[in-house]
């Protein structure tokens, strides 16, 4: 079953705010929220869906990627990041994720039951870590066939001594007396319409349950270090220079056993010696010889994966345009490649001897040597502009 738009999802359009994708999901999710559609499995299914949706949206990376690629862009291959809660995150994960989108008022009070905003049970833990960007440089060949880097990224880390809990050991690590090991407290208030319960962020512990009552040694209580961690990224074939991938979890460790940020990686293209990019297209500039331009010749030429031969056929002249079908970039998460252009210029000596000089004077009387373009002859603009349609 394909997966609907995101923004249709939500109920916006491609031109809306930060906080108008921000409101929208909060209306999708509070109308199907667990507590208010008990046991409705198709109303938990459109809250994960809804999830997912603001995950990407909210997010201007994932964002400017489903943009341009759709659903694609975090399929396989294109080095994780985004998507997919109704595969990888169980309710409690969307809770604890996404909690503060409903202000410091839960579900509980106003739906009845179980209270599960920041879950029911599943306390939010620790701070989120930050996301990291690093600039990844990749040559002509890897962009054309995809590679797998092995990336060294100095980030924070989770602190291997605690586990994360930032605690010295098991015995410093407590349940939160304020909040019974909730995370949350919760407090009735009568009004006009009633009594009215509202659900609040445990500011003791803020949120995690638990309270350290001595830190470890090694992280100082954050439950995570400065250190380093070598990342597989795999890349898709036919990236493009200032495109983005992003790597969900890969960032920097949260503090206290949080999630941890994303790896955003930025693709920079290596200048290749001849060839150049336009798009799928690849460019080249052949120069040839006059006699070679009158006689014909045959003529190898750099392609982006080794070198492939030619026929110049007599009487070339220049400007004239080849084109190597198939030779070109591939297309990000489609079928679609580029071709190579070949791009002929007839190369004018700008110093000659005086015999070549008495020769090149003799051709100059001859009737074959005065330009005479053929009638209809598309161009140079023309022919460049339809080899690159």
């Amino acid at each position: 079953m394909s997966k609907r738009d995101y923004y249709e999802i939500l109920g916006v359009s491609k031109s809306a705010t930060a906080d108008e994708i921000k409101k929208a999901y909060r209306k999708v999710a509070m109308q199907f929220h667990p507590d208010r559609n008990p046991g409705d499995k198709a109303a938990e299914e459109k809250f994960k869906e809804a999830a997912e949706a603001y995950e990407i949206l909210s997010d201007n990376d994932k964002k400017a990627k489903y943009d341009r690629f759709g659903h694609q862009a975090f399929g396989p291959g294109t080095g994780g990041g985004g998507g997919g809660f109704h595969g990888g995150m169980d309710m409690n994960d969307i809770f604890s994720q996404f909690g503060d989108i409903f202000g410091d008022e839960g579900f509980g009070g106003f739906f009845g039951g179980g209270g599960r905003s920041r879950g029911g049970g599943a306390r939010a833990r620790g701070q989120r870590g930050s996301n990291l960007r690093i600039k990844l440089k990749l040559n002509f060949e890897e962009i054309a066939n995809g590679v797998t880097k092995q990336v060294k990224v100095k980030k924070h880390v989770l602190c291997t001594t605690c586990g994360g809990n930032g605690a010295k050991d098991k015995n410093s690590l407590q349940t939160c007396t304020t909040c019974n090991g909730q995370g949350q407290v919760r407090k009735v208030t009568n009004t006009f319409l009633g009594q009215m319960q509202t659900v609040n962020t445990c500011h003791t512990c803020n949120g995690e349950g638990t309270t350290v009552t001595a830190k470890c040694t090694a992280c100082k209580g954050e439950g995570r270090v400065y250190g380093e961690e070598t990342i597989s990224i795999d890349i898709p074939a036919g990236v493009q220079d200032g495109m983005q991938l992003s790597m969900s979890g890969k960032g920097n460790a949260g503090e206290r056993g949080g999630m941890s940020g994303d790896l955003i990686i930025m693709i920079e293209e290596e200048a290749h010696e001849a060839l150049h990019r336009d798009g799928l297209n690849v460019a080249y500039d052949l120069y040839i010889t006059i006699p070679d331009a009158i006689f014909g010749t045959s003529v190898e030429v750099p392609t982006i994966d080794g070198r492939a031969k030619i026929k110049i056929p007599a009487g070339t002249q220049s400007g004239k345009i080849f084109r190597l079908k198939g030779k070109g970039f591939p297309e990000v998460q489609g079928y679609a490649k580029g071709d190579q252009l070949i791009h002929v210029n007839v190369w004018t000596p700008q110093h000659i001897s005086d015999e070549e000089k008495a020769a090149l004077e003799k051709m100059q009387e001859s009737e074959n040597f005065k330009p005479k373009p053929v009638k209809g002859e598309k161009s140079f603009y023309d022919r460049v502009k339809e080899a690159f349609k």
